[in-house]
């Protein structure tokens, strides 16, 4: 069945790609604050632990949404590890086993993320597609917000 929503094939399929590429990024994250939450240990376990928890539900529940832009594009979200990974520039880790070092490998994530949301905002704008701006920009704002709090809990 043809797709009729104002962007041409080949528009849908760059922001397909672009979003594409943000949920890899968003999934790497989420993994790897996972895994820091199952790993932290030391003298600030309770709250990094609980703080590491809030931050990879957002993550978690982010995934859903951008996936389905991705499929109301018209395309089929990544389906495999592999593919995640393949799109993802953050590549995956967790190895940090210092309570800092996971804290500064953190806000890397977020960084990196917001500037793969960026690069989407900006063809999202290049290419009139309202709908994923309106997905991605809050996204950069929830980023920027965590990488704050993680900045902050270092010190």
């Amino acid at each position: 069945m043809s797709i009729n929503m104002g962007l041409s094939e080949t528009q849908r399929e760059t922001m397909a790609k672009a979003v594409t590429a943000v949920l890899a990024d968003t999934y790497a994250l989420y993994f790897k604050t996972h895994a820091y939450h199952w790993n932290v240990t030391g003298p600030r376990f309770h709250d990094l632990h609980g703080l590491f928890e809030a931050q990879y539900n957002e993550l978690w529940m982010a995934t859903d949404d951008i996936a389905e832009r991705i499929r109301a594009l018209g395309l089929v979200a990544p389906r495999t590890y592999n593919e995640m990974a393949e799109a993802a520039s953050i590549k995956s880790g967790g190895e940090e086993t210092q309570a800092n070092d996971m804290l500064k490998d953190l806000v890397k994530g977020h960084e990196a993320v917001v500037a793969t949301i960026r690069k989407a905002l900006s063809l999202a704008d290049e290419n009139n597609d309202e709908a994923t701006a309106d997905l991605l920009a809050p996204r950069v704002t929830a980023h920027e917000k965590a990488a704050w709090m993680l900045r902050s809990t270092i010190g």
